[in-house]
């Protein structure tokens, strides 16, 4: 990564959170508890399309540009976060350097994604000394790049994810589910966590309790 922000790899870091994990977490600590401390992983017909789609995106090497040099599958990590991963892509263009992550589908509502991107910034400039601005997340179904600012609000939202993903993992215990039955209907590991089944035996208990 020389070539893009005077950027190095290093061996042996400590156990550290996965990039990606900011945004399991972000979308729902359970979420989180099953692909992190569980390592559990269901498919469906979305996360096989995503990685489908990343297949081209995740072949590392160096592009020079015209007006800018672009790095696929960029190694980043913050030893103040505890955060490590891979940015889809860096970019270096007109002296500013920013990541850009690439989804499936369009934007949504759930601002998962945002978190991710970044935590990879942070990780960044950490990296790289330089304060970072902004982002973009591609959109496959739209095929447009989507500007995210890395405000302080952001910023703040997503140290405390990283410190909240290291308090889950050395608990060691599922989260419970969480209320909104729409990130569960969209979620691959709802068979395994059956959100709506322990509600209701949440509720029962409740009942039984005279609560």
């Amino acid at each position: 990564m020389k070539d893009v922000g005077g950027m190095t790899t290093i061996e042996n870091l400590p156990t550290q959170i996965p990039l990606a994990m900011i945004n399991a977490l972000a979308y729902c600590p359970r979420r989180f508890g099953y692909e992190f401390i569980q390592a559990e992983m269901l498919l469906n017909e979305h996360v096989v399309e995503g990685v489908l789609r990343h297949q081209g995106v995740d072949l590392a090497g160096t592009t020079w540009l015209a007006d800018a040099v672009q790095e696929r599958r960029a190694y980043v990590w913050s030893e103040r976060l505890g955060l490590a991963g891979f940015c889809d892509l860096v970019e270096l263009r007109g002296g500013e350097i920013y990541p850009v992550e690439y989804k499936k589908g369009r934007p949504g509502k759930w601002k998962s994604d945002h978190a991710q991107l970044c935590a990879q910034a942070l990780c960044l400039e950490e990296r790289t000394g330089q304060m970072i601005a902004r982002g973009f997340i591609f959109y496959f179904a739209t095929r447009r790049r989507e500007e995210v600012a890395f405000t302080p609000a952001l910023r703040a939202e997503v140290e405390a994810l990283a410190a909240e993903a290291h308090r889950l993992a050395e608990a060691g215990a599922l989260p419970p589910p969480v209320d909104n039955p729409a990130k569960c209907r969209d979620c691959s590991l709802q068979p395994l966590c059956l959100p709506a089944e322990l509600r209701q035996l949440a509720s029962v208990a409740r009942w039984e309790q005279g609560l």
